[in-house]
Formats: structure tokens, C-alpha cells, sequence
């Protein structure tokens, strides 16, 4: 945050931070969805004592419409805002957070934190019908987004409709062709060489779409061979200039790994619980390394018209954002009704499983069981699919708009320039 607001902002680390600040030290009324996260996660919080003091006032979770306060946050976003980033880093909350460490008989080191810095990384795209799609690149999961993008483009989406049988058919098993070489081929790419542009190319995506039986779902899917050689945030928006930010974040689990260091108020994340200790693989744990993960902020580009936007859900995302980019490109949406669109999600990397909204037709769903696919039915606008924000700007017209997915708590807001 202190990177990219020096860069490009237009304000001081310590103006941004006094909304949150002020937030933090008068609270605010906790909504229903949040509500119901809190009170799921009451035994992982009393695991940690320092966790129960701040996030279960009075012993419980707080309950829908009450104003939950947090004082030892505000005391560490005010650090950061006086000191910037190194007060997280060396100064004062490293402190505590190490502290914590030892209390836990954690590894962390005070090298570990002072040497760590946020790095600039130049996003990975591919074209998809007349949009260019641009994701982060790995350790993130956006390049099986674009993978799956690229199968999709070899069979002619728009012709077999929104919410076919067979438009979901070719979006399934193309989700299953593109984690599989996630899975086998994505890690940080820091001291080894990681196969981008072959995962990218389309004549790669022209060899896995021939996999794809037209009939039949494939239940064991493996990852391609090379030849030699629940709980994010998502916010995107845009300004009066056309300046986008498409930003997520996520502590991996609802509340992390539920240890706060005591007088800090935020929890410390468990995203390296990704790793795997498998040694032959890329993501193999290793030190001064980052687990292949699951959170992809994404972008779209389509000559003057340009698109910021997300979906949450963990390995959902990937799947969602190819169905999101193509309700826009070959089923002509808008951006809410791109996002609001029924969505499938395939929740493991094997097998034939699938879940499905109930919005998607009788007729379409039986056929896929008829395919092989083994459906479960989800509600309407159910979480295990995610829920997204975009924005998008006509640079032609000059023209902003928001969009909100109903299945989140979130929402479209504009402020007037006047």
C-alpha cells in the first residue's frame, strides 16, 4: 500500500489511513454476512488468547447490527501512518509480532520481516475474442484463468448460448485441463523457471482442447507434459481519469491462523498452509519463498474500453473469472449482469464433480449428467461460487460504470467530482 500510494496517489500514507483509523477506533455496525463468518470461526479465535480479547467482545461473536470496536488496530494502522511502512516491518508492531513468534515457538526471525519489500510485477495476458485479459502472474492462480480462456476461444461460445449444455460442457472440462497444469506447473517463480509462455500460448491451448470428448466428461485429467527445457476482500475502482486499481486481499482461512499478536488487533494470515511438502514439486515449503495462491485481482482491455475486476472464493476464482470475461465477450453483458450471471464451480482438481446454481435450466443440467457429470445443485446466488465487483470506463465517452455481485454484501458506489 505504501509502494503503490507513493507511486501513484495523489495523498500521504497517513491521509489515506484516517478513514480506517477512525473506523477502527469508533467501529462499526457488523452486516449479516459478516456476522455469519464471525460466529463460524468462535472455536479458532478462543484458541488464542490474544485473538478472543479483540474479536469475541464478551466472550461471543458480535451479532448482526452491533458496532464492534478495535482499538489495538487503530493503534497499529497509526503507527504505520507516522512511521510507514517500516513501522510494520522494524518498528513497533514487528515487535509484538515477534513476540507472538516465540510464544508460538514460530520460526520468524527479525531478518525475515526487515528483509521482506513488495515487489512490481508485470502482469501475464492473453487475448480472448477482441478483449485482452491481463491476470498477476504466478505464484498466483490468474494463468490458469488465462489457460482456460484459451480453450474456450477454440470452441464458438457465443453460437451455443448462454447456459447450454454444451457452452458449459467446454467451460468444465476446460476449468479441469487448465488447474491440472496449475497444479503440476505453478509456484514462485524466485530461483526457478516456471513454463509461462508455453501455459500462455494458444497452440498449447489447441493441444489440451483436443482432450476434450464433445460427449463425455473426463472424471482423471492430468496436466499437460512439457516438452524438455474462503475469505478475501475484493474492491476495484475507477476515477474521474480513468485510473483503475483492482486490488484483493486474503488471510487464506476467515481469520488466518487464528494467533494475533497481543496488542496489534489483526490477525496473522495462514496462506503458507498452500505449500506442500511434496520436494519434487515447485511449491515445495522452502524459506523466503511464497506458496502458490489462490487470490488474482484482474483487468480487461477492448480498444477503449478498460475493465477492472474480481471474483473471491479461493480456487473458485480462476473458473469464475473465465465465465465472468465470457458472459462480457461472448454473451454480451454488461458488467452487473456478467456478474449477477448463474456460475458453475468446480471445487477439487479431479473427478467429475460440479457445482451448479439452480438458475442454469433443468434441460441443460440433465444433459450434463447424461455427460458424465456428477451435479450438485447450489441455491440461487450461492458463496461456494464467489461474488465480484468490476468497474469499467468508456474512454471514448468519458464514462464510468460499477457493477456488485449480489451474492456479497458488497455494493456499486459513485462519488459525485463536485
Amino acid at each position: 500500500m505504501a509502494e503503490a500510494g507513493g507511486s501513484f496517489g495523489r495523498k500521504k500514507l497517513n491521509e489515506d489511513l484516517a478513514a480506517a483509523i477512525l473506523t477502527a477506533q469508533e467501529g462499526f455496525p457488523v452486516p449479516e454476512w459478516t456476522a455469519a463468518y464471525w460466529a463460524a470461526e468462535v472455536d479458532l479465535l478462543r484458541s488464542d488468547e490474544a485473538a478472543s480479547k479483540v474479536y469475541l467482545p464478551g466472550d461471543r461473536a458480535p451479532r448482526v447490527g452491533e458496532v464492534f470496536r478495535n482499538a489495538d488496530l487503530a493503534w497499529s494502522l497509526q503507527q504505520i501512518a507516522e512511521h510507514g511502512r517500516d513501522a510494520f516491518y522494524k518498528g513497533e508492531i514487528s515487535k509484538k509480532i515477534l513476540e507472538s513468534m516465540r510464544h508460538h515457538n514460530g520460526t520468524m526471525t527479525a531478518e525475515d520481516l526487515a528483509d521482506y519489500s513488495s515487489e512490481w510485477a508485470e502482469p501475464i495476458s492473453t487475448t480472448y475474442r477482441d478483449w485482452t485479459v491481463y491476470e498477476m502472474p504466478p505464484n498466483g492462480q490468474g494463468i490458469a484463468a488465462l489457460e482456460m480462456l484459451n480453450i474456450m476461444e477454440t470452441f464458438p461460445m457465443g453460437q451455443l448460448g448462454f447456459g447450454s449444455a454444451k457452452a458449459l460442457h467446454a467451460m468444465i472440462e476446460a476449468k479441469k485441463l487448465a488447474y491440472a497444469d496449475m497444479a503440476k506447473y505453478v509456484a514462485d517463480p524466485r530461483g526457478q523457471k516456471i513454463p509461462v509462455a508455453t501455459l500462455l500460448s494458444k497452440e498449447w491451448a489447441k493441444q489440451r482442447a483436443q482432450l476434450i470428448d464433445a460427449e463425455r466428461a473426463k472424471c482423471d485429467v492430468a496436466a499437460g507434459e512439457l516438452p524438455g527445457g474462503s475469505d478475501t476482500t475484493y474492491l476495484s475502482v475507477v476515477d474521474r481519469d480513468g485510473n483503475m486499481v483492482s486490488l484483493i486481499q486474503s488471510n487464506y482461512s476467515g481469520f488466518g491462523s487464528g494467533i494475533v499478536a497481543p496488542g496489534t488487533g489483526f490477525v496473522l494470515h495462514n496462506r503458507g498452509g498452500l505449500f506442500t511438502l511434496d520436494t519434487a514439486s515447485p511449491n515445495a515449503l522452502a524459506g523466503h519463498k511464497r506458496p502458490r495462491h489462490t487470490i488474482i485481482p484482474g483487468f480487461a482491455q477492448k480498444g477503449e474500453t478498460r475493465m477492472a475486476f474480481g471474483i473471491m472464493g479461493g480456487w473458485n476464482q480462476s473458473q469464475a473469472h473465465a465465465q465472468f470475461i465470457a458472459n462480457v465477450a461472448d454473451f454480451k453483458m454488461n458488467i452487473q449482469a456478467a456478474l449477477e450471471a448463474p456460475r458453475f464451480t468446480k471445487p477439487t482438481f479431479s473427478g467429475c464433480d460440479v457445482l451448479m446454481e439452480n438458475r442454469f435450466s433443468a434441460a441443460a443440467r440433465d444433459e450434463l449428467s447424461k455427460n458424465g457429470h456428477q451435479i450438485q445443485l447450489l441455491g440461487t446466488y450461492s458463496s461456494p461460487v464467489g461474488g465480484g465487483q468490476a468497474v469499467l470506463r468508456d474512454f471514448a465517452a468519458g464514462v464510468n460504470y460499477g457493477a456488485s455481485d449480489p451474492r456479497k454484501d458488497g455494493q456499486a458506489a459513485a462519488e459525485l467530482p463536485y
